[in-house]
């Protein structure tokens, strides 16, 4: 049997006006940004989830719920943290992950090694992040939303 575990994970959070854009970390200068409990970082949040799974913890809803036991606005890198804390504390070690955002907007090319660089230091291995469009079909092509896509390895220490 294998040390070695993999897990996906999935975020989605459609557009809000008059709130931040973080994704992967990384503040964007946008008039709209996520709406979500959280930061509504659907990168980091899908990097949860892969991470989660991956250990077999749950889910990024079960470990951190929309309520009012996690703080309203919370950055998800703190949530990541807490995320990999609980990893590490039955074991598993992160191998590497890789991140996909899926929308129209923001083009990300220029802060991607930005955003590669804080995660990869967070998670204390390789995170790859990149994006792709969904040629214009549906929410995230209407530009209603974004939505991001993660697979993450870990290994049992």
């Amino acid at each position: 049997m294998s040390n070695l575990r993999v897990g996906i994970g999935v975020d989605a959070h459609a557009f809000a006006e008059g709130v931040p854009l973080v994704l992967g970390g990384v503040s964007f200068d946008s008039p709209r940004g996520l709406a979500g409990h959280s930061d509504g970082d659907v990168i980091t949040h899908a990097l949860i989830d892969a991470v989660l799974g991956a250990a077999g913890l749950g889910d990024i809803g079960s470990l951190f719920p929309s309520d009012s036991s996690t703080p309203a606005g919370v950055s998800s890198l703190d949530l990541l943290d807490d995320a990999l804390a609980q990893v590490r504390a039955a074991g598993y070690a992160v191998v590497n992950a890789d991140c996909v955002l899926i929308g129209e907007e923001p083009r990300i090319a220029a802060r991607r090694a930005e955003m590669t660089e804080l995660l990869s230091a967070r998670v204390g291995a390789p995170v790859n992040v990149r994006a792709t469009t969904t040629d214009r079909l549906g929410f995230a092509g209407r530009g209603e939303g974004l939505a991001a896509e993660a697979v993450a390895l870990v290994e049992k220490s």
